[in-house]
């Protein structure tokens, strides 16, 4: 049996923010797991694995674009499907 629905595998470094180089809408389609540190993270908006670090959007504070701040957490990268 042929699996129609293969998913493409996870790249290095990807954004959730469509105007981000590093976005790639047909990962998006299949849910996506991030741990940081052996702990999974809900809230991450960027991650890169090689260079072990993530980006969370602070709770409140804005650029003056309106986007929310990025704080980077560093540590050990781990990306999946779910």
């Amino acid at each position: 049996m042929t699996d129609t629905t293969a998913k493409p595998t996870l790249p290095d470094r990807l954004s959730g923010n469509p105007r981000s180089p590093h976005h790639v809408e047909e990962i998006f389609q299949f849910e996506i797991g991030i741990k940081v540190n052996g702990k999974e993270r809900f809230d991450v908006e960027e991650y890169c694995i090689s260079e072990g670090w993530v980006k969370v959007p602070t709770h409140k504070a804005l650029d003056r674009r309106g986007q929310p701040l990025m704080m980077t957490i560093k540590g050990t990268v781990e990306a999946f499907y779910k």
